[in-house]
């Protein structure tokens, strides 16, 4: 059995980088969400907060109905 050494660090490196990406966009939505809940009494702060955490989110949720389209077809 021969291994392609090429292909499992290029799979590693994009799982990296993937993984990194995922968290970081979740970090960013729970993040907003509590700035939101920071600066409530403050109005337009807190709406653009709550925004860019619903983005943040649907990121993810994107991100991860693609792996699971990915891994059916």
């Amino acid at each position: 059995m021969k291994i392609d050494w090429a292909a499992l660090g290029s799979v590693f490196g994009v799982s990296l980088v993937a993984t990194v990406a995922l968290v970081g966009l979740f970090t960013l939505g729970v993040v907003g969400l509590t700035k939101h809940e920071a600066a409530a009494s403050g109005g337009g702060s807190a709406a653009l907060a709550r925004t860019g955490a619903y983005a943040s989110f649907a990121l993810c949720a994107a991100a991860v109905a693609y792996g699971i389209y990915l891994i059916v077809s």
